[in-house]
């Protein structure tokens, strides 16, 4: 069965369980400098919840419903290579009734506005998610308080919360950076489980690489690397 298939394949998975293979939340952070696949990250990252029929709210920050959508669209075609027009046509429809796109502008993106919209879709039994990605977020301007906000608004409602963040010009070096977390991300680390950076290899843009650089729920090493395809953004294979 193809989804069956998908998630057995899907290695972002990992990040939704801990070293038991046990369900976990956890408050995550994918970080890489622009235009390297961050976007890309978080959409396998809520698939897998989808595909295990868990819903999933995407909050994009600055860039509209149907962006989002496309990008879900796509890398699920990616990863469905094989499978029939009906198959991937079925999975397509699934996916969209397990996930919904929430907008904000920059300047309104608050820990009050998001749970406000949040409750409403939970008290009006519309949508209650356990997975939820935030992207687009700028970790350069973004106070700490807001994100130890959205911390404690993760363990209230027991859900997973993913981030984007793009990394500073300094901490762009070719040179694959496997243990310390990079500027803006590194005065907040403290808030975060796991926190995964997209790397190119040095002096070569054909291999990319998503690097585990903290987590503490157990479910992947720190220093475990990962293969992405540089065309689709696909993540290849396991852990090495």
């Amino acid at each position: 069965m193809l989804k069956t298939d998908l998630i057995a394949k899907n290695p972002m998975g990992a990040f939704s369980r801990d070293a038991a293979g046990h369900d976990v939340e956890r408050m995550g952070l994918v970080m890489a400098r622009p235009g390297l696949g961050k976007t890309a990250i978080l959409v396998q990252i809520a698939l897998d919840s989808n595909l295990r029929g868990k819903q999933v709210l995407h909050v994009s920050v600055g860039q509209t419903i149907e962006k989002a959508k496309v990008w879900y669209d796509d890398i699920l075609a990616d990863i469905s290579t094989n499978a029939k027009h009906e198959e991937l046509a079925a999975l397509q429809l699934e996916v969209s009734r397990n996930r919904m796109i929430m907008t904000f502008n920059a300047s309104t993106f608050s820990r009050p506005k998001l749970e406000e919209r949040l409750n409403d879709l939970i008290y009006q039994d519309i949508f209650r998610p356990s997975c939820m990605i935030i992207d687009g977020l700028d970790f350069s301007t973004v106070d700490r308080k807001t994100l130890a906000d959205m911390r404690e608004l993760q363990k209230e409602a027991n859900l997973s919360l993913w981030f984007s963040a793009v990394t500073l010009r300094e901490a762009q070096s070719e040179t694959v950076v496997k243990h310390d977390m990079p500027a803006p991300c590194d005065m907040v680390d403290d808030l975060f489980d796991t926190a995964i950076m997209v790397q190119p290899e040095a002096g070569d843009n054909s291999k990319i690489f998503l690097n585990v650089l903290k987590d503490s729920t157990g479910c992947v090493p720190p220093g475990k690397s990962l293969r992405l395809d540089p065309t689709t953004l696909v993540v290849w294979g396991t852990y090495f």
